[in-house]
This record gives C-alpha cells, structure tokens and sequence, in this order.
C-alpha cells in the first residue's frame, strides 16, 4: 500500500527555516517524480517544486526559487523541502505527491507570522 506521510510543519517568524520531510512507504521515491505542492486558505493547490526520478532534476516555481531546496534521501526513501528566508506569503498546507501513483499525503501546516 501506498502511503506519503508529511511532518516538520510549525510556526516560524518571517526570515526562519523549517525542513518538511515526506515518509514513503509502499514504493521506492528514487522510482518516481515527488512533488511538494501547497495550498494557502481560499487558493487552489500549487506546485512549489519537484525532483524527477531520473536525473533527479529539480525545478522550481518562480515564487520560492533560491529559498527552497527539494531533495531526496533514496537510504531513508523520504523527500525533504527545505524551506529558508520564509515569508508569510509561504503560509499553507503543505502536501507531498508521488506524480506516477498518483498519491498524496494528508499534509503539514506552515504558518510563517510574526
């Protein structure tokens, strides 16, 4: 069964960091596209940044470029979205998708608020 587990979420002041993690289980993540997506209150989910499966090329949205940073631990089968220079413009539910499977995690809340 497949199964995205997010965590590393919380409350930071604008200009802090915070590390999301997405658990895999199920399915190795080096054999599929991950993605973090996000959804803030009244918007529609969108992509924030993704690595492929082969190449492990990343891309961005133009939004988030040079303050997140998505990787891959393949030993620990998780994706991380490290996320620095957090504004509050950030704030949102944050998911994790497998493109080819088609599955999502429940998600991680990041608020960034003085």
């Amino acid at each position: 069964q497949v199964q995205l587990v997010e965590s590393g979420g919380g409350l930071v002041q604008p200009g802090g960091s915070l590390r999301l993690s997405c658990a895999a289980s199920g399915f190795t993540v080096s054999s599929d596209t991950m993605s973090w997506y996000r959804q803030a209150p009244g918007k529609e989910r969108e992509l924030v940044a993704l690595i492929t499966r082969s190449l492990s090329s990343t891309n961005y949205a133009d939004s988030v470029k040079g303050r997140l940073t998505i990787s891959r631990d393949n030993a620990k089968n998780t994706v991380y979205l490290q996320m620095n220079s957090l504004k509050p413009e950030d704030t949102a539910v944050y998911y994790c998708n497998a493109h080819q499977r088609g599955s999502w995690g429940q998600g991680t809340q990041v608020t960034v608020s003085s």
